[in-house]
């Protein structure tokens, strides 16, 4: 396996919209109906919400590729969070929210994950973050195992709506700073 993961580009808008409509449904709870998931990717995982996305200032995203097809991405978004239940819970400031981080099933377990993490972290690191933060269904053992495994620690939750159902996540944080 060849995979390459390199910064994203507005060109890269369709290639991550592919990624994101074949993932999404992969961390939701069993109980997410197939009409909410199409709707959310038809409004924040489409085509136009990426170009949206690659060009704003506060995002960075990157593609991971295998033999010029799309297999994974990530996003982090730069500032501080705006909804009260996250101010609460991220203690270490300040903080990138890594957004979005999704791998095709056919690479769950190969290291893509891991690497689309380590460049997220790094680049929050070097930006001069004090932490990361992402959310994460309270009901995705994998994605929770993974979080773990990667030092995020559980801080507290938030809610998070998909089509007309409000999900529970979990709030988890990454200190970035020297112990």
């Amino acid at each position: 396996m060849s995979v390459s993961i390199r910064r994203a580009a507005p060109a890269d808008a369709p290639a991550l919209a592919s990624v994101a409509a074949a993932t999404f449904a992969l961390a939701c709870p069993p109980g997410t109906t197939e009409a909410n998931i199409a709707l959310f990717i038809e409004t924040s995982l489409s085509e136009h919400s990426f170009e949206r996305y690659l060009t704003s200032p506060a995002n960075r995203l990157w593609l991971a590729e295998e033999d010029g097809q799309p297999v994974g991405y990530a996003m982090a978004v730069h500032g501080e969070p705006t909804d009260p239940d996250i101010q609460a819970a991220v203690v270490v400031r300040p903080t990138v929210e890594l957004s979005k981080i999704y791998v095709h099933e056919s690479h769950h377990g190969t290291g893509v994950a891991e690497a689309l993490m380590d460049i997220a972290i790094t680049e929050a690191a070097n930006s001069g973050a004090g932490s990361v933060w992402l959310g994460v269904n309270q009901q995705n053992v994998r994605a929770n195992r993974f979080y773990e495994k990667q030092g995020f620690v559980l801080r507290g939750t938030r809610f998070f709506q998909v089509g007309d159902s409000m999900e529970a996540d979990y709030v988890r944080e990454r200190s970035l700073l020297p112990l």
